[in-house]
């Protein structure tokens, strides 16, 4: 049986919204698009989540801390990881986007874009410390499997680059 208090889901809605992706601290699972949806069921909070990609090591880590922020509320929870449909770098919110170029990291271009960019034909990423558009890749891979290393040609600054994924 479902149930929901008056405010509930706002409530746990917020408290997910203080669950940070472990990779990225600065952003939110939810900013992040990991959250796929949330239940009540018979008092327990079920959240689904979907991983960035199918091999992501932060997904235990994420499951742990939902249930720590659920549970310091007073809120029984399970977490169901699913893979399909898979996630996209289109689930980032704007404000998520937002706060990856605040924190360095430059936020996903469209896939065509994306292309032209890490096969180094096109000057597309954009340097989250100057903004300028002069910026070459250095590595396919960056801090993490999703990301590309780059470096500005105008501030010299290297940065990572959130590579599309849909």
């Amino acid at each position: 049986m479902t149930t929901t208090k008056p405010n509930t889901e706002q409530i746990i809605f917020d408290l997910l919204e203080t669950v940070s992706d472990p990779e990225i601290p600065v952003l939110s699972i939810m900013e992040m698009g990991v959250v796929r949806g949330v239940k009540i069921i018979d008092d327990v909070v079920e959240v689904t989540i979907t991983p960035t990609y199918s091999g992501c090591p932060a997904m235990d880590v994420i499951g742990d801390d939902i249930k720590k922020a659920l549970n310091s509320a007073g809120f029984e929870s399970k977490i169901n990881l699913v893979l399909s449909p898979a996630w996209t770098t289109d689930w980032i919110t704007q404000k998520g986007r937002l706060a990856l170029e605040k924190y360095g990291i430059a936020a996903p271009l469209e896939p065509e874009a994306d292309k032209e960019a890490l096969l180094g034909n096109k000057k597309l990423v954009k340097c989250p410390q100057c903004c300028s558009f002069n910026t070459k890749m250095i590595s396919q891979f960056g801090s993490t499997a999703c990301k590309a290393f780059f470096q500005c040609e105008d501030c010299l600054e290297p940065f990572d680059y959130f590579k599309c994924l849909k």
